[in-house]
């Protein structure tokens, strides 16, 4: 009488481990079945998402690109005609030095803001190449950006034209424009490396305002239209008043006769 409840017991055990073996079977069938993505929008509009470094740091190189575009000529159209002794007849002639400060400047500005384009149009080829995708086309993007940042190679070419009127040789103007490259670089990488202490008055600062409208750019935000405008009236006035301190300093005798 006892065998009949072991061989019972038996069987329960048996029919419950090959019911344990049969569930154990699904779920790694289940394991093994396709991963499922999941697609995470890290737009900087999304809840909970971070600004990409990569089009900040692009936008870094935009602002560098403008002022060493155009560098080579501001040592050139005052430092080197000084040394070269060219200077002196061109003063001589009856033309205001307002109209020669004027005509130099616009000089150095094209130059600069050939750079300027050369960079965004590089940076639109880039992303398209990498497989990066824009909310607008390339060239729309393109056009966006050099609207949005069109007063600052005129400024870094009125900087360059006024500190270029204080070098006696290409070679110190040379140092003094080289080392003023550091200036964008320097606003650009405090701006991407210490996002927490931009305030809202930074987007009206010249050469700080650019930085952040070719970000937001970059990231497909839009930029607001009364910012920019105002942005880029202050950026002409700033460049209008160092091109006059560059005209004042060509009515120097110094210019000429060094000091």
């Amino acid at each position: 009488m006892l065998n009949n409840p072991l061989v019972i017991a038996s069987k329960e055990i048996v029919d419950h481990l090959r019911d344990a073996r049969s569930l154990l079977s699904s779920l790694m069938f289940a394991l093994m079945g396709p991963v499922v993505v999941g697609l995470v929008s890290l737009a900087p509009g999304i809840k909970g998402s971070a600004e990409s470094p990569i089009p900040a740091m692009m936008s870094v190189f935009t602002l560098v690109a403008a002022f060493s575009g155009g560098m080579n000529m501001a040592i050139d159209t005052i430092a080197g005609e000084r040394e070269r002794r060219s200077l002196i007849p061109l003063l001589l002639n009856p033309v205001p030095r307002a109209d020669i400060a004027l005509g130099k400047w616009l000089a150095v500005s094209l130059f600069a803001l050939a750079g300027l384009l050369l960079n965004l149009l590089g940076s639109a080829v880039v992303f398209a190449m990498s497989g990066m995708r824009l909310h607008t086309s390339s060239a729309t993007f393109a056009l966006a950006a050099v609207l949005a940042v069109l007063p600052l190679p005129l400024l870094a070419a009125a900087i360059q034209l006024s500190l270029s009127t204080f070098c006696r040789a290409v070679k110190e103007a040379h140092t003094y424009l080289s080392m003023l490259i550091f200036l964008p670089m320097g606003v650009g990488m405090s701006l991407v490396f210490f996002p927490a202490a931009r305030k809202p008055s930074f987007a009206f600062l010249p050469l700080v305002g650019q930085q952040l409208d070719l970000q937001r750019l970059m990231d497909g935000r839009d930029v607001p239209l009364l910012q920019s405008i105002v942005l880029g009236y202050l950026t002409l006035a700033l460049a209008s008043a160092l091109v006059l301190l560059s005209s004042k300093r060509l009515h120097r005798d110094e210019i000429i006769y060094g000091n």
